[in-house]
């Protein structure tokens, strides 16, 4: 494809049209001969340093801020870089499924993404999504590195999955993914807002400018009359429905609080939960196979996605029947001899801990146990507070290690301690875990939190196999085996 078809024709260079472009990457590992690249400015590196090494390996053009120096290459100058990288990505790579919808928010995207997957298959579509848990569905899974892969990654795999048949897409819209202009050119048949809560303060200085790269989805991404299914059961999401309204979406609201499906009660029982739902002047009731408040949320929020994208009010909540929870999410992983049973859950900021403990609270006749930590090289701040949670909430907390990274894995677990004080201390993993399984009691439940779909534990420069549902069941096997 030429240059000139990839970039706005305003910052195109002269001869554009003749130079013909093969591939486009930030990264100067992966040039090759004929490729774009773009001169990302990150947070640690200055994307220019590199062009030299882009141009020995065969670059054509680079992607650059006005002002640059020469480097002997046609230079497309542009004021956001990571803008124009998208959209050339876009171009390059230009096929995607039909029906795309993005969701954004602190807690409850995989859950939903992967609830409106399982609806929209119910009704006869070929689906897949794409965030946290990889690309699932589609012709193969794909794991991918971050929440929001980067744009040509983005755009590359939106081509493959409708090159191999899916006609639509649940995708994650993650704030550095948003902030960092990694959706742009992405064609949005809808837009969702699930929750803001403390999270990626290592990234965004504060709680705007954390809003404020969620809003992008909304006020700049979605074209106008999209349909903005929006949680407006707190003071974020009813911001977030103003600015959408604003922005001239089709904005629906859901929750205790929404008026376009609302829920007006739930009965929670041992294994389910029994949902009653207003969509405008009708009621329905539907038994809902999942545990936890928050997941009958996730759950209404993916129904009115698949409402808003085509799908029959009656037939679509009448499918939640028949939904499967996510690996990870509120994961009912194994019972104990006693019948006590084991949860693991990828919760891991104070707002996650709590609606998970709170969800829990109406399963569970006797003790809730809690086993977590908190991870290195992230907001500091949360880690107190996380304490703060499951003491409050928690009959036995176990504080034990998440992802230390780079950090003293003692230093962290004191941090939680001081809103635990009470809690024990136990430092392995899996030692935690299996302490807590050994004294479980038929009523009890034990939730196991903070990594969730994750299969390993990050100590420094090593990365260690670890999963927390494989670690709860052997601990269980241990236990019958101890009483043959």
């Amino acid at each position: 494809m030429k240059l000139g078809d990839l970039v706005a024709p305003e910052s195109a260079p002269d001869g554009a049209d003749s130079i013909e472009i093969t591939g486009v990457t930030e990264d100067s590992r992966d040039v090759r001969n004929g490729f774009l690249f773009a001169a990302v400015q990150g947070l640690k590196h200055d994307g220019r340093d590199f062009i030299p090494a882009a141009k020995e390996a065969g670059a054509a053009a680079i992607l650059v801020d006005p002002g640059s120096p020469d480097f002997g290459l046609p230079a497309v100058e542009t004021p956001n870089v990571r803008a124009a990288l998208s959209r050339a990505a876009a171009r390059l790579y230009p096929g995607q499924p039909e029906t795309v919808a993005a969701l954004t928010g602190t807690n409850g995207k995989s859950s939903t993404a992967e609830f409106l997957r399982q609806l929209w298959t119910l009704a006869g579509h070929e689906t897949a999504t794409l965030g946290t848990l990889g690309v699932q569905g589609g012709k193969a899974a794909d794991p991918l590195s971050h929440t929001t892969p980067g744009a040509v990654k983005l755009h590359q795999s939106l081509q493959k999955l409708e090159q191999g048949g899916v006609t639509h897409l649940a995708m994650e819209a993650s704030s550095h993914g948003l902030k960092q202009h990694r959706l742009d050119g992405v064609k949005l048949s809808a837009v969702a807002f699930t929750n803001l809560t403390q999270d990626h303060f290592d990234y965004h200085p504060n709680f705007e400018d954390y809003y404020a790269a969620k809003r992008r989805l909304f006020d700049e991404l979605a074209p106008q009359g999209a349909p903005a299914i929006i949680n407006v059961d707190g003071e974020w999401g009813r911001r977030m429905a103003e600015a959408a309204r604003q922005a001239g979406l089709d904005v629906r609201t859901i929750g205790w609080s929404g008026e376009s499906l609302k829920i007006e009660e739930i009965q929670p029982k041992p294994d389910h939960q029994i949902l009653t739902l207003r969509h405008e002047h009708d009621d329905y009731k539907v038994n809902l196979p999942l545990v936890g408040e928050f997941q009958a949320l996730n759950a209404v929020m993916a129904a009115a996605l698949a409402i808003a994208t085509g799908g029959g009010v009656a037939e679509t909540i009448a499918n939640l029947k028949d939904l499967t929870g996510v690996r990870g999410r509120m994961e009912n992983a194994v019972a104990t001899p006693e019948g006590a049973q084991i949860f693991v859950d990828y919760a891991h900021t104070p707002d996650g801990l709590d609606k998970l403990l709170r969800a829990l609270r109406p399963h569970t006749r006797r003790h809730i146990w809690l086993v977590f930590g908190a991870g290195g090289d992230r907001d500091p701040s949360k880690r107190e507070k996380m304490g703060l949670v499951g003491a409050r909430l928690a009959d036995h907390v176990i504080v034990t290690d998440d992802n230390p990274r780079s950090e003293v894995p003692e230093t962290i677990r004191e941090a939680v301690l001081k809103g635990a004080p009470r809690a024990e201390e136990i430092g392995d993993r899996r030692e935690a875990i299996r302490s807590a399984v050994s004294r479980l009691q038929e009523g009890d439940a034990l939730v196991i939190a903070g990594k969730g779909h994750e299969t390993y534990q990050i100590y420094g420069p090593d990365t260690r196999s670890f999963d927390d549902v494989e670690e709860a069941r052997a601990a269980v096997a241990a236990l019958e085996h101890a009483d043959d």
